[in-house]
C-alpha cells in the first residue's frame, strides 16, 4: 500500500500515441479515481520534448509524494532521468505508441484500470541502466552525468532505426511507423560490425540489445533472462554481417526461438563498452530513444529509483 502519499504529479503526453481526446477524458477519470483513495493528484502536460525530464526533477525539489508516468517510452524515459537518484516513487499509466514498462509489469491498457492498481501498489527500490560517453569529450547527445533508461538500450541496426523513425509519422501510424523504418533500414543499413567489451572479454558484432527487461518492443521479447529486479543486465549480440541471415532470424524471433541462431551469443553483466572500430557510425537508442553513435559505456546503477508496482495477485 501507499501509505502517507496524500499528493502526485500526473505528467501526461497530450501528443503521443492516438485517441489523444479519449486518453484526456481517461486521464481525468483517473485523477477521480485517485482522490477517492485520498491521493490528491495535479496534471502537467508536457509540451516539447525533454519538457517530461523537467517536470519530474521539480516534483522532486517541490517533495511530492508521487510522480504518475502517463505516455510511451520515451515519456517515461524523460520521466525516470528526472527522478534518477531520489526517492519519489514512479507509477504508471500506460499510454503512447508503445509501453515495454507496462507490459513487464502487466499493467492493463486501459488508463481507469491502472489507476485503480496504483493505490494497493509496492513501492519496490530497483535499479537503472545508464549510457556514458566513451569519448574524452562528452557526446552532444549523452549529457555528462549520462543518460539513464528502463527497460532497454541497443546499438546498430535498432539504433539507425529509431534515429531515423520520423515524430510526424510515428504520432500518424504509431507502431507501423517502426516497421516501416525497419523495412527501409534492412534495405539500406551495411551493418558494421564494432567492438564489445564485458566481463574480460572482447567480442565483435553487428548488434547488441541491452536488456533490463523480457520485453523489447511491439511483440518481441529478446532478452528473455533479464528481471528488471536485478543489478543486471541481460545482452544479445549477433555476430553475422550477411543481411540474408538477418532476415533468416525474423521468424525464430517470431517464435521465440531467436537464441539457437548461428551467431547469436547472450550473457549476463553489469556493464558493456561499445566501440566503433571502423569510420562507419554506428547508431544507438535507449527506451526508443536516440543517443548518438559509439563509442559509449552501458552501466548498471543500482538502487536508483523507486518504482511502483501492482501488488501480486492472491
Amino acid at each position: 500500500m501507499l501509505d502517507g502519499i496524500r499528493d502526485a504529479l500526473l505528467i501526461y503526453n497530450p501528443t503521443s500515441g492516438r485517441g489523444r481526446h479519449r486518453r484526456f477524458v481517461e486521464i481525468e477519470q483517473a485523477v477521480r479515481l485517485l482522490k477517492d483513495f485520498r491521493i490528491s493528484v495535479e496534471l502537467a502536460a508536457t509540451a516539447a520534448r525533454a519538457t517530461a525530464q523537467g517536470l519530474a526533477r521539480h516534483a522532486v525539489e517541490q517533495g511530492r509524494g508521487m510522480v504518475i508516468a502517463c505516455g510511451g517510452d520515451g515519456t517515461i524515459n524523460e520521466i525516470v532521468n528526472g527522478l534518477a537518484g531520489s526517492q519519489v516513487p514512479m507509477a504508471l499509466l500506460p499510454a503512447g505508441t508503445a509501453n515495454i514498462l507496462a507490459k513487464e509489469l502487466a499493467i492493463p491498457w486501459d488508463i481507469p484500470h491502472a489507476a485503480r492498481l496504483i493505490p494497493g501498489g509496492i513501492v519496490r527500490r530497483v535499479a537503472l541502466g545508464v549510457a556514458l560517453s566513451a569519448n574524452e569529450r562528452h557526446s552532444t547527445e549523452v549529457p555528462p552525468e549520462g543518460r539513464y533508461f528502463m527497460s532497454v538500450a541497443g546499438a546498430g541496426p535498432d539504433g539507425a532505426m529509431v534515429h531515423a523513425v520520423s515524430d510526424g509519422l510515428k504520432k500518424q501510424a504509431g507502431q507501423l511507423a517502426y516497421w516501416a523504418e525497419g523495412f527501409r533500414q534492412f534495405l539500406r543499413y551495411d551493418f558494421p560490425e564494432f567492438k564489445i567489451c564485458s566481463q574480460g572479454r572482447e567480442r565483435r558484432a553487428t548488434i547488441i540489445v541491452i536488456g533490463r527487461t523480457v520485453n523489447y518492443g511491439g511483440p518481441f521479447k529478446i532478452t528473455t533472462g533479464a528481471n528488471l529486479f536485478e543489478d543486471s543486465f541481460e545482452f544479445l549480440t549477433n555476430s553475422t554481417t550477411s543481411r540474408f541471415r538477418y532476415l533468416a532470424c525474423l521468424p525464430a524471433l517470431w517464435l521465440g526461438k531467436i537464441r539457437a541462431m548461428k551467431g547469436i551469443e547472450t550473457w549476463k553483466a553489469p556493464e558493456v563498452i561499445c566501440e566503433p572500430i571502423s569510420a562507419k557510425s554506428v547508431r544507438a537508442q535507449v527506451d526508443g530513444e536516440p543517443i548518438g553513435a559509439l563509442p559509449l559505456i552501458f552501466r548498471i546503477v543500482p538502487d536508483a529509483i523507486s518504482l511502483v508496482t501492482p501488488a501480486p495477485m492472491t
